[in-house]
C-alpha cells in the first residue's frame, strides 16, 4: 500500500515551494504565513473566492447603511470595506476575519462627524490606527480579554438601543432638522417630527424586514440582504413609475456625487483616490488634541470587537488567532483607509461568521471580498441610487437587534451578582445618555474596583488553633506564649490591611508569633509596607516573629527589602512547620520569659541550640 493520494485528489500547490518559503522568511502576517506553510491549492482558492463573493454581497448594503448612519456619504463605507478589508486580511492574525465598518462604531463616530465633519472623522480614524499599532506592538492583545463581560454586554446593548431608535427617522420617513449630538435630545427631536410620518416609508421598512427574516427560513444559499434590498428597490422603482407623486427617499435622492464635473445621484462610479484625511486645511495640534480622546475610544472599541470576532471565528473553526498581529493589522488598515476616504473599521462579527459558514479557507477570502466590493462600485454604482433609505434603515434595525443579545442581557440581570448587574446597567445607561468614551472608561474602572474588592475579600488572616491542618500534622498544639497567624490570599494594596488586621488582637503574654505565609502567592509594595508596620508593632510589644513558608516571589521581595536587617525581632523559615519548630525550640530554651522580658533578636535566635536559618 502507498500513502500517496490518487492524482485526482492530491493537492496541487497554487504557489511554488520556493515562493512559499520566501513568504515565510519575509515575516508576512501570522495567518497567511500559516496557510502558505501548510500548502494552498486551487481548491482552497475556489472556496475562498466563493466565500469572499458571498460576504461582499452582505457587506455592500451594510457598508453603505453604516456610513449613512454615521453621517457621511455611502461611498465612504464602501471604501472602508475595500481598503481596510484587504489590508487587515493580508496582515492580520486571524484566518477568517472580515474587516469593515460596523454598527458598534455608529454611536462613537456620529458625534465626531456631526461636530468636525468628514475630515475630523477620517483624522480620528487615522489616530486610532496609530494607537492600535502601538497596542499590538506593545503586546496588549491579550489584555483586551480582561475587560469584563458585564461591561461589553452593557455598552453593546446601549449601542444597539441607540442604533435602533435612530433608524426610526428613515424607517418612518420623518423630516427633521440636523439631529442634536446627544441621544435624549435626538429622541425628543424625532418625537417633535412625528407629524411628518409617511405610511409608504413604513410599508417599505416592514417589507424589507419581512424579507430579511423570511428568506433565511426558505433558503440560506442566497444572502437575505441581497434578496431583500434588490427586490424592494425594484418594487419602489416600479411604484414611482406608476405613481409619480409618490415620495420615497432613496440613496439617489439623498446623496449626490460629482464625477468629471457632472453631478450624479448616489455613489460615484470611480476608484477611491488618495487624499489627506484632514482635507485642505492645515493640521493643527489643537485639532489633534480635540480628536485624541475619541481616537482612543475608537481604538479600544475596535480592538475589543475585532478580537471578540476573531475568538468566535476560532470557536467555529477550531483554529487560534494571534491577537497582537491582529491589532497591528487593524491599526495599519485604519491608517490607510482614511487616506482613501474610508471611515474607521474593525472586525465585523456577522460578516466573519458568514465567511466561515460560506466555506472560507484562508485570509484570501477577505481579499476577494474587498475586490468584489470594489468591482461592484465600478459596475453597479448607478443602481445603488435606487436603494430605498427605509430598506437600509430596516437592515440596521435587524443588525441592532442581533447585536443587543437581549436574551443574554436579561439572563444576566436575573442571575448575575448585584455588583455585575450594577456594572451592566451603568454601562448601558452611560452609553445611551452620554457617549461611548464615558461608558467604556467608567465601566472598566468600576469593574476594576469591584474586582479588587473581591480579591481583597479572598485574603484572610486568622490565628490558628489546635484544629488546624498545620498543627494536626505536627501532632501537638501551640506551645504556651506562641501564636500561629495564617494569611491566605494575595497580600496586595486592596487586601494588605485586612490581612494584617487580626495581628493587633494577640494576647499580651504571646512572646513568639509564627506568621504562616505559605498560602500567599504574591505580595506587592503595599503588602510589604503593611507587613513591616505589623512587625514594628510586634517589636514594640516585645514579640519575636518567624516568617514561615513564603513562596519564591514573596521571599525574593523580603530579601530585597532586607527584612532581617531592618527588623531585629524576625527570622525566616522555609516552611510554616519549620517556623513552628523554631518557635517551640525558643520557648523551651527560654522558660524564664515573662511579660517584661525581651525575646532574642533574629541573630540570637539562630545562634541558640536548635535555632534555624532558612
Amino acid at each position: 500500500m502507498t500513502d500517496r493520494a490518487p492524482p485526482s485528489r492530491r493537492k496541487v500547490p497554487l504557489l511554488p515551494a520556493s515562493f512559499r518559503g520566501e513568504i515565510g522568511h519575509a515575516r508576512l502576517a501570522h495567518a497567511l504565513r500559516e496557510v502558505f506553510r501548510n500548502g494552498y491549492d486551487r481548491r482552497a482558492f475556489r472556496a475562498d473566492a466563493l466565500a469572499g463573493i458571498v460576504v461582499a454581497i452582505v457587506a455592500l448594503p451594510l457598508s453603505m447603511a453604516l456610513a449613512i448612519a454615521v453621517g457621511v456619504a455611502p461611498q465612504h463605507g464602501l471604501y472602508t470595506a475595500v481598503v481596510a478589508g484587504a489590508v487587515v486580511a493580508i496582515l492580520g492574525g486571524s484566518r477568517y476575519q472580515i474587516t469593515g465598518p460596523t454598527a458598534a462604531f455608529i454611536v462613537l463616530l456620529a458625534p465626531i462627524a456631526n461636530k468636525h465633519g468628514l475630515s475630523g472623522l477620517l483624522t480620528a480614524g487615522l489616530l486610532a490606527g496609530i494607537i492600535l499599532v502601538a497596542m499590538g506592538a506593545a503586546g496588549l492583545g491579550r489584555l483586551v480579554e480582561f475587560i469584563p463581560y458585564p461591561v461589553t454586554t452593557g455598552f453593546t446593548a446601549g449601542i444597539a438601543t441607540v442604533i435602533f431608535v435612530l433608524q426610526l427617522k428613515d424607517a418612518l420617513g420623518l423630516v427633521t432638522d440636523k439631529l442634536p449630538d446627544h441621544f435624549p435630545e435626538k429622541v425628543l427631536a424625532l418625537w417633535h417630527a412625528r407629524a411628518t410620518f409617511q405610511p409608504a416609508e413604513l410599508a417599505t421598512t416592514l417589507g424589507t424586514l419581512a424579507l430579511l427574516l423570511g428568506v433565511p427560513r426558505v433558503t440560506k444559499r442566497v444572502p437575505a440582504p441581497l434578496v431583500a434590498i434588490v427586490l424592494v428597490a425594484a418594487l419602489v422603482a416600479l411604484a414611482k413609475l406608476l405613481w409619480p407623486n409618490l415620495a420615497l427617499a432613496t440613496v439617489g435622492t439623498r446623496f449626490h456625487s460629482t464625477v468629471g464635473g457632472i453631478v450624479v445621484p448616489g455613489i460615484p462610479r470611480a476608484l477611491p483616490v488618495p487624499m489627506l484625511p484632514w482635507g485642505e486645511h492645515p493640521l493643527t495640534l489643537e485639532f489633534l488634541r480635540e480628536l485624541l480622546p475619541s481616537a482612543f475610544a475608537i481604538a479600544l472599541l475596535g480592538a475589543i470587537e475585532s478580537l471578540l470576532s476573531a475568538v468566535i471565528a476560532d470557536g467555529m473553526t477550531g483554529t487560534r488567532h494571534e491577537p497582537n498581529a491582529e491589532l497591528v493589522a487593524l491599526g495599519v488598515g485604519n491608517i490607510l483607509a482614511p487616506l482613501f476616504g474610508g471611515i474607521p473599521a474593525t472586525g465585523a462579527l456577522a460578516r466573519t461568521a458568514t465567511n466561515v459558514r460560506s466555506g472560507a479557507k484562508s485570509p484570501i477570502s477577505g481579499v476577494v471580498h474587498s475586490f468584489f466590493v470594489l468591482f461592484s462600485v465600478l459596475v453597479a454604482a448607478p443602481l445603488v441610487a435606487y436603494v430605498p433609505m427605509a430598506s437600509l434603515a430596516a437592515l440596521l434595525m435587524l443588525v441592532a437587534w442581533n447585536m443587543s443579545e437581549a436574551r443574554h442581557a436579561l439572563h444576566m440581570l436575573r442571575v448575575a451578582p448585584h455588583s455585575d448587574v450594577a456594572v451592566l446597567v451603568s454601562c448601558f445607561g452611560l452609553t445611551v445618555l452620554f457617549d461611548m468614551v464615558i461608558a467604556i472608561t467608567f465601566g472598566v474602572l468600576l469593574a476594576a474596583l469591584l474586582f479588587m474588592r473581591r480579591m481583597a475579600e479572598l485574603t484572610q488572616g486568622r490565628v490558628l488553633d489546635g484544629t488546624s491542618d498545620l498543627l494536626n500534622q505536627e501532632g501537638m498544639g501551640v506551645p504556651r506564649r506562641v501564636a500561629v497567624y495564617e494569611i491566605a490570599g494575595p497580600l496586595f494594596f486592596g487586601a494588605a490591611q485586612r490581612g494584617m488586621a487580626a495581628l493587633d488582637a494577640l494576647h499580651e503574654d504571646v512572646r513568639v508569633v509564627v506568621l504562616d505565609l505559605s498560602r500567599v502567592p504574591v505580595i506587592d509594595a503595599s503588602g510589604l509596607v503593611a507587613l513591616e508596620s505589623a512587625l514594628e508593632r510586634l517589636q514594640r510589644g516585645k514579640k519575636f516573629v518567624i516568617l514561615g513558608g513564603p513562596l519564591p516571589e514573596p521571599r525574593s521581595l523580603f530579601d530585597k527589602a532586607k527584612l532581617e536587617h531592618h527588623h531585629g525581632n524576625i527570622t525566616l523559615a522555609d516552611s510554616a512547620s519549620e517556623a513552628l519548630d523554631i518557635a517551640r525550640t525558643l520557648v523551651l530554651l527560654n522558660p524564664e520569659w515573662d511579660l517584661h522580658s525581651i525575646p532574642p533578636s533574629g541573630e540570637q535566635a539562630r545562634a541558640r541550640p536548635g535555632g534555624h536559618r532558612a
